[in-house]
């Protein structure tokens, strides 16, 4: 198999244009062609009156060894890698104790489904519901039909965060041993896209999200896996520097010697858990700052031009840094491109905010975070003072909201201006259950405020109307990423403690769904390897 890179087509190329394009590059007929997939389409858009298509082809031709020959001085003809996935391992026929996987997000879904599909049975632990009642529950409290639950909610329950989310899968981790591509096959497997496979930015969407969900936990079970919900984990049991157990809220105890800790970047209790079990856990950097709301149409105008609404460009998105005077970072996270600011909260009395859109990414608000990052410098103190900072702002946005879980808000000219706003403009915010106007300036510190105005501002000569009046910011965004980091060594282990598996955004070794994904395999591995290591030797 032959692979093909930068080949370039118009956008509205005629359908046979992909082959004609081989035929070109490889100066072969179409008899010596046997077949061809696409891995990758993207485009460039830089030159917005010529947009182009971009392809990498995996090519099955009668000529492969002639043309390796021929084209070996050029990069953009290889031999195309390997990329099926190869299990590292298959559990004993007489397992002496199963692995315990701690959440059901991106990570702890994939280190269970890689644990299952290799024999080892693990059992599931989450602390919230099953996907569809925790949709119900989110959905409620969004909608003013509920309260907050603060075990079912945007962040807690089966799909973890990434579930109300854009459904991004797409990362900059490091992955020669391909496992984003078995996370992208194993989302097919249970009903996403196959388009995922080879668009440059694919996306799933929330509802879809949660059909995969549900068909990914049945196919663990079938694997002999166990997935137990409302399971929250109280205690972790730890001898000697050496994992045996759990204890879960019910006063139930499950002994194991391997667990794999997915469990998200908001499950504050159980890092106050580790750190008092003496596991070892040090403060990170992270970042906090506003969401904020453009008409999509503006955003798909300035990136795309006359073709902005093309069926193969879809919704177009935006990624935006400006380093500032003051010394800080701006830049926009987790863009949202046709979809909603929603409410993130999993605290009483605490307020967050997040984006989300459904696979069409129809709805007619763009939106992302715009974040200044900060370090542990900024919140001095023990290793989990970053917790403790978050929880200030939460509570802070809490208030200027009004107290009911409306975000406080505010019109981005208004912003700039160092004025609070009174009454919104053309451009309405999607967060529910409300927004209600002031002065943001109240809600983060004053070195975030004085970035973000001067970011904002520098965005507005790299988008037109980015920084237009009438554009709404909400507050606060404080969950980009985990404040902690769970140190592990190369074997996948915790730093200090045998048996527990530190893994995903919450451990500070992932950062969306792919990534997360990919971690939970890693960890799955390790569990795998360190088992049969420990069987052979008779422990």
């Amino acid at each position: 198999m032959l692979r093909l890179t930068e080949i370039k087509l118009p956008l509205d190329h005629a359908q046979d244009a992909i082959k004609t394009a081989i035929f070109k590059k490889l100066q072969i007929s179409p008899n010596d062609l046997i077949s061809y997939s696409i891995f990758k389409r993207s485009y460039d858009a830089r030159k917005k009156e010529e947009i182009i298509l971009v392809y990498i082809l995996d090519i099955e031709t009668t000529q492969e060894k002639k043309l390796l020959q021929r084209f070996k001085k050029d990069p953009h003809v290889t031999v195309a890698p390997s990329m099926s996935y190869r299990q590292v391992a298959q559990a004993p026929v007489h397992l002496a104790m199963r692995p315990i996987v701690i959440g059901t997000g991106p990570c702890g879904m994939f280190a269970a489904l890689m644990l299952a599909q290799m024999g080892f049975r693990p059992i599931v632990l989450e602390r919230g519901k099953a996907v569809k009642e925790r949709t119900a529950d989110t959905f409620g409290f969004w909608r003013k039909k509920g309260d907050l639950n603060p075990e079912s909610n945007a962040q807690f329950g089966e799909g973890g965060a990434g579930t109300f989310s854009d459904g991004k899968l797409y990362s900059q981790v490091r992955d020669s041993q391909h496992h984003g591509r078995k996370v992208l096959t194993e989302l097919v497997n249970a009903g996403a896209s196959p388009e995922i496979l080879y668009v440059n930015k694919p996306h799933i969407g929330t509802f879809k999200l949660v059909g995969i969900v549900e068909k990914m936990r049945a196919t663990i079970e079938s694997l002999g896996g166990e997935i137990r919900f409302q399971n929250r984990v109280e205690d972790i049991h730890i001898e000697q520097g050496q994992v045996r157990g759990v204890t879960l809220a019910s006063g139930e105890y499950i002994r194991s010697d391997h667990v794999i800790l997915a469990v998200g970047h908001s499950a504050r209790d159980t890092f106050q858990m580790l750190f008092d079990r003496g596991v070892y856990v040090e403060a990170k950097p992270f970042s906090i700052g506003f969401r904020v709301e453009h008409p999509q149409s503006l955003i798909d105008h300035s990136r795309f031009g006359e073709q902005a609404g093309h069926r193969l460009l879809g919704a177009a998105d935006y990624k935006l840094v400006h380093h500032c005077s003051n010394g800080r970072s701006v830049y926009s996270f987790c863009m949202c491109p046709g979809g909603l600011v929603v409410a993130a909260a999993s605290e009483p009395g605490r307020l967050v905010t997040n984006g989300m859109s459904q696979y069409s990414r129809n709805e007619r608000n763009a939106n992302s975070a715009i974040v200044v990052g900060i370090t542990p410098n900024d919140y001095p103190g023990h290793p989990l003072a970053g917790i403790d900072f978050q929880r200030r702002l939460e509570e802070r946005a809490f208030e200027l909201g009004g107290g009911n879980y409306n975000a406080p808000g505010q019109l981005v000219g208004d912003f700039i201006a160092d004025r609070p706003s009174k009454e919104l403009g053309a451009i309405r915010p999607s967060y529910t259950p409300g927004v209600r106007l002031g002065d943001l300036s109240l809600s983060l510190p004053d070195y975030a405020i004085v970035a973000i105005r001067e970011a904002l501002s520098a965005f507005g000569k790299q988008i037109k109307g980015f920084a237009m009046h009438d554009a709404v910011l909400t507050g606060v965004e404080t969950r980009t990423s985990s404040p902690i980091r769970i140190k592990r060594r190369e074997d996948g282990q915790s730093l200090n403690t045998e048996g527990l598996y530190p893994a995903g955004e919450g451990a500070g070794y992932a950062g969306g769904i792919l990534s997360a994904g990919i971690d939970g395999i890693k960890a799955a591995e390790a569990v795998a390897v360190n088992i049969l290591r420990t069987e052979k030797r008779g422990i």
